[in-house]
């Protein structure tokens, strides 16, 4: 089949060539066409629910709410995980589906469900979050001013900016904190209201629906038609005072401006609170819909922000600084794009060193951009997009893609030269026969080494699969460029003046130096090389049982998400007090570029957090020392600040960690059970417990704990006595506490809430709110006790179970050793009641998953490795000795690490098994040539040494290719975006390294022991 492929390329060679110009071209524009992105889509279908229940306490949320929600949808078809989040007046209930699940088909699915679900009274029709992803946050930007006052940058925020990007397209959603929401409030009078006698009733008659329009129809006089409105509707607060609430005995009109103030003022209570290095703002976020660029989208909403910027007033300054996905996603591009560059440029040094001629060089290049153009075509086709996995994948591999044309030009060139006076096309086809079974077996060897990558599942298996498909895609390209248009370019390139050209004087060296080693070793020394590989071996694998193990590295992002949490109960004011002083002590470092706080919540905002807690953006830009010294310096400024808890961590990583446990730590440790105190204590005791565990920092308890309350308790003999009914107290205390919306007012364009409340600001007032009965009215005092008490702040709960996290990050050592040290601790130190049990989440769960999932198909992959083996050379013996090249990689591939983080991540495994196949290459070389040199009666000895140094150049070029266009990725691993592919190069180019030193040694010895041992 290679064969008459071979031979109709070289019959077709203007066809051929022409194919090759359309694939150039054509993946050029698909290339300039393709989304960019930082990484694959890594959200499981993922549907939220929002429920907002304003007048009642967490527990009952929860019992009322969150936990017939969860019910509902806990069995749904497809669905993995389901967990919750309860607080005051709002639940988040958020389903998680299996991967593959269309997400529409999720919605559906959930909205039928909760459609069957009866509410209390209390609770308003629950809601799906708009369709996003925890990772389509793309943008920050906050507004802050001199003179304009934060009400109306709210509703600059609210009505000018937030409804133009909602228009842009790609645009999920955009949520608003900071400021004060504008309303019109008609603030009671209560002693007034008692004397003139009016009920609470009355008041609300008069007041429903106070600022409607209406229609009158339509009146066809004089052969015209008129549309007739009455014209109610106002923006003056003295019009609305007019309006009648009750007559008075002699008839007189008793109005709202007689029992009440009408003015406008703040929304209140105030959900979130926002800052912008210190000064107060309004801050946006906005979120992406899914298959959207994200770079392409922050270019449509720059310029509607320019757009907008023109239109405000000439004070208020729009920040978009505070956080920008595209600038690390671009960053990230870039430095890719340049390793890519980098790692062509050394293979183009090599090539040159080592071939000696332009030409031939030339045609072992054309192999790179286009197996890489075709790769992205066919990432195209699966609906891929490019981001860093799939860059990273084509930039691991671009050593690799000049290799097998490396191999057949050489031969090509070598031939040509040995056979003057042939017909060149026939010498040409017959050296690129030679060789091609080979370059066949090498290639799918490689190619069956990265099917692991498929088996992963999870965020893990999304985001490394089109790495996967990208290296495996580009790798098989290049081999069918080299078994087309290879042969047809060496026809019009290397026909003249080739066969009197000789070999590089560096090749003639290096042949020379090598023929000499292995005659040494061959002839005397053969027991020394099997002695001395082994102890490496042993050695080597004493080192990697002191490696540590890691799930993902570090990114390096420039920006820091810093979570600051005050103690639960304290309010929105004292929470910002808190926070702004963390943000001072930010501002002082000289790396920080800008500092950006949300405490407390948005409206409706599935992201859901307390009054107590701060997140606090700090995009930073390193100088004069280390990451790590200025993570460290934060940390020390923070511990400074008495009664707070925090955790730093980076936007991007921190999501992920949510996605993969929900909590925005690298360690998850959930502690189940349902009473909420009990799991608080145990909580405490383990973060005690574990504080002293090397690399285990920001440990934060969840602060699901006791908060203050006020509770009002209705007297029912009272009520009764007095006529109220339990909804009639119900409404008084709403009223009292926090209003009720009885109308709108429309404001050019604009809808602002008209409020009915009375200003209840202290327990005293509150107690002497004026109740309508039958029989009159009577202060909330005489018929009910108010009294202190506590409620729970906040209710955790994941499938169908109450959960309270400790949480933490890993610095300094490496998430197995943390892990394994706080199992240990809790094993041994922590008393767990009955019906409570301990897990581990996040990063540690998935670190183990996926190591698991790599070991077994890792295992099947090397069987399938050695069936290929096999098959191509049909004896056990040489199959095992071409085998050799597992131990033989595996060895650099174990120094490498240890000589550079020390610690193992999954792509260090997954480079690892990759690295067995690149290697394998080498040893299919030499003992093919052996078996060919044997079949023609070359003598053991010297069918080794005469095949060995035949095969030197190849081998050393392909193996210098793929090592050294790897060197960018790996020295460059704290640059963003190379972070994942760094340890994967590190690995590979370690691996390469001793593979081929030793491969070149240890196979001949290994084929010439085994044949005689055969023989014998």
């Amino acid at each position: 089949m290679l064969n008459k492929i071979i031979e109709f390329s070289l019959d077709n060679r203007f066809v051929i060539v022409i194919l090759s110009i359309m694939l150039l071209i054509g993946g050029t524009i698909t290339a300039s066409r393709m989304e960019v992105d930082v990484f694959p889509d890594l959200t499981a279908p993922t549907v939220v629910v929002m429920t907002e229940a304003p007048s009642m306490a967490t527990e009952e949320v929860e019992k009322l709410v969150t936990f017939p929600l969860e019910t509902a949808v806990n069995g749904a078809t497809g669905v993995r995980r389901v967990r919750s989040n309860t607080m005051t007046g709002f639940s988040v209930v958020t389903v998680e589906f299996d991967w593959g699940t269309n997400i529409y088909t999720a919605r559906q699915i959930v909205a039928e469900k909760i459609s069957g679900v009866a509410l209390p009274s209390g609770a308003e029709q629950p809601v799906l979050a708009p369709q996003s992803s925890l990772l389509g946050e793309v943008m920050v930007v906050g507004l802050t001013s001199d003179s304009t006052s934060m009400e109306e940058l709210r509703t600059i925020a609210d009505w000018s900016i937030r409804p133009r990007l909602l228009s842009t397209g790609g645009v999920a959603q955009v949520t608003v904190v900071g400021g004060d929401i504008k309303e019109y409030q008609i603030i009671l009078k209560s002693n007034v209201v008692k004397q003139l006698g009016i009920t609470l009733d009355e008041i609300l008659a008069a007041t429903a629906s106070m600022n409607d329009n209406a229609t009158g129809g339509i009146i066809n006089e004089w052969g015209n038609e008129y549309i007739v409105r009455g014209l109610t509707r106002t923006t003056d607060t003295k019009a609305m005072g007019e309006t009648v609430v009750k007559l008075n005995d002699d008839l007189s009109p008793i109005t709202l401006a007689d029992i009440a103030d009408i003015q406008i003022g703040s929304k209140l209570p105030k959900m979130g609170d926002a800052s912008v290095m210190g000064k107060q703002a309004v801050r946006l976020s906005i979120t992406k819909q899914p298959a959207v660029g994200t770079i392409e989208l922050t270019e449509k909403l720059d310029k509607t922000l320019e757009d907008i910027a023109r239109t405000l007033p000439a004070d208020v300054r729009m920040n978009t600084e505070i956080f920008r996905q595209a600038k690390f996603i671009q960053s990230s591009i870039d430095n890719i794009k340049w390793a890519l560059f980098e790692g062509g440029i050394l293979v183009i040094i090599i090539l040159m060193v080592f071939l000696g001629n332009a030409r031939t060089t030339i045609i072992s290049l054309l192999a790179i951009p286009l197996s890489l153009l075709f790769s992205i075509i066919v990432l195209k086709i699966f609906g891929f997009s490019l981001n860093t996995m799939s860059l990273g994948g084509m930039a691991i591999a671009i050593g690799s893609l000049v290799d097998d044309a490396i191999i057949d030009v050489e031969n090509v060139f070598k031939r040509l030269r040995e056979r003057k006076g042939e017909n060149p096309l026939k010498v040409i086809y017959d050296a690129s026969v030679e060789i091609r079974s080979s370059i066949w077996n090498a290639t799918l060897i490689i190619m069956v080494t990265f099917l692991p990558l498929f088996f992963l599942s999870g965020m893990e298996g999304r985001m490394l699969q089109p790495l996967g498909i990208a290296f495996i895609v580009s790798l098989f390209a290049s081999m069918v460029v080299a078994i087309t248009l290879t042969p047809v370019l060496s026809s019009y390139l290397l026909v003249r003046g080739v066969r009197n050209e000789k070999e590089v004087g560096i090749v003639r060296g290096m042949k020379r130096i090598y023929g000499r080693s292995l005659s040494y070793l061959l002839d005397n020394h053969k027991k020394i090389v099997v002695i001395t590989t082994g102890a490496i071996f042993v050695l080597a694998a004493v080192v990697f049982m002191t490696l540590g193990r890691n799930f993902l590295p570090p990114f390096n992002e420039g920006s820091m998400a810093i979570s600051v949490s005050a103690l639960p109960g304290i309010s929105l004011e004292g929470s910002r007090d808190i926070a702004t002083l963390a943000e001072k002590k930010l501002m002082e470092l000289p790396e920080v570029v800008t500092v950006s706080r949300k405490t407390g919540r948005a409206e409706m905002d599935e992201h859901a957090l307390g009054t107590g807690t701060s997140e606090i953006d700090v995009p930073f830009v390193l100088k004069d020392r280390s990451r790590a010294a200025f993570f460290a310096d934060v940390r020390e400024r923070l511990a400074s600040i008495k009664g707070i808890v925090f955790e730093i961590g980076q936007p991007i990583s921190h999501r992920i960690d949510l996605l993969l446990s929900g909590t925005r730590a690298n360690i998850a440790i959930k502690i189940f059970g349902d009473n909420l105190s009990e799991l608080y204590r145990l909580g405490n005791e383990i973060k005690e417990a574990t504080e002293g565990v090397e690399g285990w920092v920001d440990v934060v308890v969840e602060q699901q704990i006791e908060r203050p309350e006020l509770l009002v308790k209705p007297n029912r003999t009272q009520l009764a006595a007095w006529g109220i009914t339990p909804a009639g107290f119900n409404e008084a205390m709403q009223v009292a506490t926090i209003g009720q919306v009885v109308s709108q007012v429309y404001e050019n364009g604009r809808t602002f809430d008209i409020t009915l409340k009375e200003n209840t600001m202290t327990r005293q007032a509150l107690e002497s709110v004026w109740v309508d009965g039958a029989r009159g009215k009577v202060q909330l005092g005489s018929i009910a006790t108010v009294e202190s008490g506590s409620g729970f702040n906040t209710i955790s709960r994941e499938n169908v179970s109450r959960k309270l996290v400790v949480s933490g990050n890993v610095e300094g050592s490496d998430l197995r050793s943390v892990v394994g040290a706080i199992r240990e601790i809790i094993a041994a130190d922590i008393t767990l009641p009955e019906g409570y049990h301990v897990a581990f989440g996040g990063q540690a769960e998935s670190e183990q998953a996926a190591s698991r999932t790599l070991l077994w198909t890792s295992l099947f992959a090397i069987l399938v490795v050695f069936m290929l083996l096999y098959r191509e050379f049909k004896k056990m013996s040489l199959t095992l000795v071409v085998m050799l090249n597992l131990p033989l990689a595996i060895i650099g591939g174990i120094f490498a690490v240890w000589a550079t983080s020390g610690v193992i991540s999954i792509p260090s495994i997954i480079g690892f098994i990759s690295l067995f196949g690149i290697a394998t290459r080498n040893g299919i070389l030499l003992v093919s040539r052996f078996e060919h040199l044997r079949g023609e009666g070359v003598a053991i000895a010297d069918c080794i040494k005469r095949g060995a140094v035949d095969r030197i150049s190849p081998i050393v070029m392909t193996a210098l290719t793929s090592g050294l266009a790897l060197i960018p990725l790996a020295l460059g691993g704290e640059l963003p975006g190379n972070e994942i592919q760094s340890p994967l190069a590190v690995v590979i180019l370690g691996g390469l390294l001793t593979s081929t030193l030793l491969n070149l040694f240890v196979v001949p010895v290994a084929y010439f022991l085994t044949t005689n041992y055969n023989k014998a």
